[in-house]
Protein backbone atom coordinates (compact mmCIF):
# COMPACT_ATOMS: atom_id res chain seq x y z
CA UNK A 1 0.00 0.00 0.00
CA UNK A 2 1.27 3.46 -0.90
CA UNK A 3 0.70 6.59 1.12
CA UNK A 4 2.31 9.97 1.78
CA UNK A 5 4.98 9.47 4.47
CA UNK A 6 8.55 10.35 5.47
CA UNK A 7 11.23 8.70 3.35
CA UNK A 8 14.90 9.22 2.54
CA UNK A 9 15.91 11.16 -0.57
CA UNK A 10 19.47 11.13 -1.94
CA UNK A 11 21.07 13.95 -3.91
CA UNK A 12 23.50 12.05 -6.16
CA UNK A 13 25.35 15.24 -7.08
CA UNK A 14 26.31 15.66 -3.40
CA UNK A 15 26.88 11.97 -2.61
CA UNK A 16 30.58 11.03 -2.56
CA UNK A 17 30.00 7.31 -2.04
CA UNK A 18 31.64 7.25 1.39
CA UNK A 19 29.25 4.55 2.61
CA UNK A 20 28.68 6.03 6.08
CA UNK A 21 24.91 5.99 5.53
CA UNK A 22 25.10 2.25 4.80
CA UNK A 23 26.57 1.69 8.25
CA UNK A 24 24.11 4.05 9.94
CA UNK A 25 21.01 2.45 8.40
CA UNK A 26 20.00 -0.41 10.69
CA UNK A 27 17.33 -1.56 8.24
CA UNK A 28 19.80 -2.14 5.33
CA UNK A 29 17.66 0.15 3.17
CA UNK A 30 20.69 1.68 1.43
CA UNK A 31 23.56 0.33 -0.65
CA UNK A 32 26.37 1.70 -2.79
CA UNK A 33 25.78 1.34 -6.54
CA UNK A 34 28.30 2.75 -9.02
CA UNK A 35 29.86 4.86 -6.29
CA UNK A 36 26.59 6.44 -5.10
CA UNK A 37 24.19 5.65 -2.25
CA UNK A 38 20.89 4.20 -3.45
CA UNK A 39 17.62 3.29 -1.72
CA UNK A 40 17.22 -0.48 -2.01
CA UNK A 41 13.43 -0.26 -1.75
CA UNK A 42 10.89 2.08 -0.22
CA UNK A 43 9.49 -0.68 2.00
CA UNK A 44 12.86 -0.94 3.82
CA UNK A 45 13.10 2.75 4.78
CA UNK A 46 11.35 3.76 8.00
CA UNK A 47 11.86 7.47 7.32
CA UNK A 48 13.37 8.16 10.76
CA UNK A 49 16.58 9.58 9.29
CA UNK A 50 19.19 7.74 11.36
CA UNK A 51 21.46 7.94 8.31
CA UNK A 52 21.43 11.75 8.07
CA UNK A 53 23.88 12.81 10.79
CA UNK A 54 26.83 10.80 9.51
CA UNK A 55 26.63 12.05 5.91
CA UNK A 56 29.62 14.40 5.41
CA UNK A 57 28.15 16.15 2.35
CA UNK A 58 24.49 16.61 3.28
CA UNK A 59 23.37 14.40 0.42
CA UNK A 60 20.61 12.77 2.48
CA UNK A 61 17.33 14.39 3.48
CA UNK A 62 13.97 13.18 4.76
CA UNK A 63 11.11 14.24 2.51
CA UNK A 64 7.37 13.60 2.51
CA UNK A 65 6.06 11.92 -0.61
CA UNK A 66 3.96 8.99 -1.72
CA UNK A 67 5.83 5.75 -1.06
CA UNK A 68 5.28 2.11 -0.21
CA UNK A 69 4.51 1.41 3.45
CA UNK A 70 7.45 0.53 5.68
CA UNK A 71 7.48 -3.28 6.03
CA UNK A 72 9.24 -4.52 9.16
CA UNK A 73 8.85 -8.16 8.12
CA UNK A 74 10.50 -7.43 4.76
CA UNK A 75 13.34 -5.63 6.56
CA UNK A 76 13.98 -8.62 8.80
CA UNK A 77 14.00 -10.94 5.80
CA UNK A 78 16.53 -8.67 4.12
CA UNK A 79 18.73 -8.57 7.22
CA UNK A 80 18.52 -12.36 7.51
CA UNK A 81 19.64 -12.76 3.88
CA UNK A 82 22.71 -10.64 4.72
CA UNK A 83 23.59 -12.73 7.76
CA UNK A 84 22.50 -10.02 10.21
CA UNK A 85 20.20 -10.22 13.19
CA UNK A 86 16.61 -8.97 12.76
CA UNK A 87 15.46 -5.89 14.61
CA UNK A 88 13.16 -7.13 17.41
CA UNK A 89 10.40 -4.74 18.36
CA UNK A 90 11.39 -2.18 15.73
CA UNK A 91 7.77 -1.37 15.00
CA UNK A 92 8.47 1.11 12.21
CA UNK A 93 6.58 3.96 13.87
CA UNK A 94 7.76 7.54 13.41
CA UNK A 95 7.77 8.06 17.18
CA UNK A 96 10.11 5.12 17.82
CA UNK A 97 13.77 5.75 18.50
CA UNK A 98 15.98 4.66 15.58
CA UNK A 99 17.69 1.34 16.14
CA UNK A 100 21.42 1.46 16.56
CA UNK A 101 23.43 0.34 13.56
CA UNK A 102 25.94 -2.45 14.22
CA UNK A 103 29.62 -1.47 14.50
CA UNK A 104 31.58 -1.53 11.26
CA UNK A 105 33.52 -4.63 12.28
CA UNK A 106 30.27 -6.52 12.84
CA UNK A 107 28.46 -5.48 9.69
CA UNK A 108 29.49 -7.90 6.91
CA UNK A 109 26.25 -7.25 5.09
CA UNK A 110 26.28 -3.45 5.24
CA UNK A 111 26.80 -3.16 1.48
CA UNK A 112 30.01 -1.12 1.60
CA UNK A 113 33.01 -3.00 0.13
CA UNK A 114 35.42 -1.31 2.54
CA UNK A 115 33.90 -3.30 5.44
CA UNK A 116 33.62 -6.66 3.69
CA UNK A 117 36.28 -9.10 4.91
CA UNK A 118 38.28 -10.94 2.25
CA UNK A 119 41.49 -12.97 2.16
CA UNK A 120 44.07 -12.24 -0.56
CA UNK A 121 46.52 -14.71 -2.07
CA UNK A 122 50.06 -13.91 -0.86
CA UNK A 123 51.62 -17.23 -1.91
CA UNK A 124 53.09 -15.58 -5.01
CA UNK A 125 55.04 -13.05 -2.95
CA UNK A 126 58.72 -13.83 -2.53
CA UNK A 127 60.44 -12.90 0.73
CA UNK A 128 62.71 -9.94 -0.08
CA UNK A 129 66.27 -9.71 1.10
CA UNK A 130 67.02 -7.07 3.69
CA UNK A 131 67.52 -3.67 2.08
CA UNK A 132 66.14 -4.67 -1.34
CA UNK A 133 63.83 -1.65 -1.44
CA UNK A 134 65.27 1.44 0.22
CA UNK A 135 62.85 3.96 1.66
CA UNK A 136 61.96 6.80 -0.70
CA UNK A 137 60.22 8.78 2.04
CA UNK A 138 61.57 12.31 1.88
CA UNK A 139 59.71 14.06 4.68
CA UNK A 140 58.14 13.84 8.11
CA UNK A 141 55.37 14.08 9.23
CA UNK A 142 53.17 12.37 6.65
CA UNK A 143 49.64 12.65 8.09
CA UNK A 144 47.68 15.49 6.47
CA UNK A 145 46.59 16.98 9.79
CA UNK A 146 50.19 17.20 10.99
CA UNK A 147 51.59 18.97 7.92
CA UNK A 148 52.67 22.60 8.18
CA UNK A 149 51.45 24.36 5.00
CA UNK A 150 54.70 26.33 4.99
CA UNK A 151 56.96 23.25 5.24
CA UNK A 152 59.89 23.60 2.80
CA UNK A 153 59.35 20.12 1.31
CA UNK A 154 55.99 21.29 -0.08
CA UNK A 155 57.50 24.10 -2.18
CA UNK A 156 57.28 23.23 -5.91
CA UNK A 157 56.31 19.67 -4.92
CA UNK A 158 54.16 17.07 -6.61
CA UNK A 159 51.91 16.13 -3.68
CA UNK A 160 50.54 12.61 -3.31
CA UNK A 161 47.32 12.72 -1.28
CA UNK A 162 47.27 9.08 -0.17
CA UNK A 163 44.31 7.27 1.35
CA UNK A 164 45.72 5.49 4.41
CA UNK A 165 45.06 1.97 3.10
CA UNK A 166 47.03 2.51 -0.12
CA UNK A 167 50.30 2.34 1.79
CA UNK A 168 49.57 -1.25 2.84
CA UNK A 169 47.94 -2.34 -0.42
CA UNK A 170 50.54 -1.16 -2.94
CA UNK A 171 53.71 -3.28 -2.53
CA UNK A 172 55.93 -0.99 -4.64
CA UNK A 173 54.76 2.27 -3.10
CA UNK A 174 58.31 3.43 -2.35
CA UNK A 175 59.58 2.38 -5.77
CA UNK A 176 56.68 3.47 -7.96
CA UNK A 177 55.16 6.54 -6.34
CA UNK A 178 57.21 8.10 -3.56
CA UNK A 179 60.51 9.09 -5.21
CA UNK A 180 60.68 12.85 -5.46
CA UNK A 181 57.13 13.35 -4.14
CA UNK A 182 55.71 14.99 -1.04
CA UNK A 183 52.92 13.02 0.63
CA UNK A 184 49.91 13.64 2.83
CA UNK A 185 47.94 10.69 4.24
CA UNK A 186 44.29 10.68 5.32
CA UNK A 187 41.20 8.46 5.54
CA UNK A 188 38.01 9.83 3.95
CA UNK A 189 35.80 7.31 5.77
CA UNK A 190 36.98 7.52 9.38
CA UNK A 191 38.44 11.04 9.63
CA UNK A 192 36.68 14.39 9.89
CA UNK A 193 36.23 15.62 6.28
CA UNK A 194 36.01 19.34 7.06
CA UNK A 195 39.29 19.30 8.98
CA UNK A 196 40.99 17.72 5.97
CA UNK A 197 39.42 20.23 3.59
CA UNK A 198 40.64 23.15 5.70
CA UNK A 199 44.20 21.82 6.11
CA UNK A 200 44.53 20.80 2.46
CA UNK A 201 43.19 24.17 1.30
CA UNK A 202 45.87 25.89 3.38
CA UNK A 203 48.56 23.65 1.86
CA UNK A 204 47.32 24.33 -1.67
CA UNK A 205 47.07 28.07 -1.00
CA UNK A 206 50.31 28.58 0.94
CA UNK A 207 52.53 25.59 0.17
CA UNK A 208 53.46 26.43 -3.40
CA UNK A 209 52.61 23.00 -4.82
CA UNK A 210 53.31 22.11 -8.44
CA UNK A 211 50.62 19.42 -8.70
CA UNK A 212 48.51 17.02 -6.64
CA UNK A 213 47.60 13.37 -7.25
CA UNK A 214 44.86 11.72 -5.19
CA UNK A 215 45.71 8.04 -4.60
CA UNK A 216 42.78 5.95 -3.37
CA UNK A 217 41.61 2.37 -2.97
CA UNK A 218 39.05 0.82 -5.35
CA UNK A 219 36.30 0.68 -2.68
CA UNK A 220 33.57 3.32 -3.22
CA UNK A 221 33.95 5.08 0.13
CA UNK A 222 37.58 5.90 -0.68
CA UNK A 223 36.46 8.23 -3.45
CA UNK A 224 35.50 10.62 -0.71
CA UNK A 225 39.16 11.67 -0.70
CA UNK A 226 38.69 13.01 -4.22
CA UNK A 227 35.72 15.02 -3.00
CA UNK A 228 37.84 16.40 -0.13
CA UNK A 229 40.52 17.44 -2.65
CA UNK A 230 37.91 19.10 -4.86
CA UNK A 231 36.45 21.06 -1.95
CA UNK A 232 39.91 22.12 -0.81
CA UNK A 233 40.79 23.38 -4.29
CA UNK A 234 37.61 25.44 -4.38
CA UNK A 235 38.30 26.88 -0.95
CA UNK A 236 41.92 27.70 -1.81
CA UNK A 237 40.96 29.35 -5.08
CA UNK A 238 44.11 28.02 -6.75
CA UNK A 239 44.33 26.47 -10.22
CA UNK A 240 46.41 23.34 -9.63
CA UNK A 241 46.90 20.29 -11.90
CA UNK A 242 45.19 17.34 -10.17
CA UNK A 243 45.15 13.65 -11.05
CA UNK A 244 43.62 10.46 -9.68
CA UNK A 245 45.13 7.01 -9.17
CA UNK A 246 43.18 3.94 -8.00
CA UNK A 247 44.73 0.93 -6.24
CA UNK A 248 43.02 -2.48 -6.14
CA UNK A 249 42.84 -4.53 -2.97
CA UNK A 250 45.36 -6.98 -4.43
CA UNK A 251 47.91 -4.21 -4.96
CA UNK A 252 47.51 -3.21 -8.61
CA UNK A 253 47.26 0.29 -10.06
CA UNK A 254 43.96 -0.10 -11.91
CA UNK A 255 43.21 3.47 -12.97
CA UNK A 256 45.04 6.71 -13.61
CA UNK A 257 43.39 9.95 -14.65
CA UNK A 258 45.29 13.10 -15.58
CA UNK A 259 48.27 12.37 -13.31
CA UNK A 260 50.46 15.45 -13.98
CA UNK A 261 53.87 14.00 -13.15
CA UNK A 262 53.24 10.84 -15.20
CA UNK A 263 52.32 12.93 -18.23
CA UNK A 264 55.41 15.05 -17.82
CA UNK A 265 57.74 12.05 -17.63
Amino acid sequence: MRKVRNIIEIDEDLCNGCGQCIIDCAEAALEIVDGKAKLVGEMYCDGLGACLDGCPTGALTVVQREADDFDEEAVNELLKSQGREPLPGHGGHAEAAPAQAPPVAEAPGCGCPSTQAMSLDTSRVATPSAGDTPSALGQWPIQLQLLNPAAPFLKDADLLLLADCTAAALPDLHKQLLPGKAIAMACPKLDEPQAHIDRLAAIIRDGGLKSMTVVIMEVPCCRGLGWIAEQALQKAGVDLPVGLMVISRDGQITETQNVPWMQAA
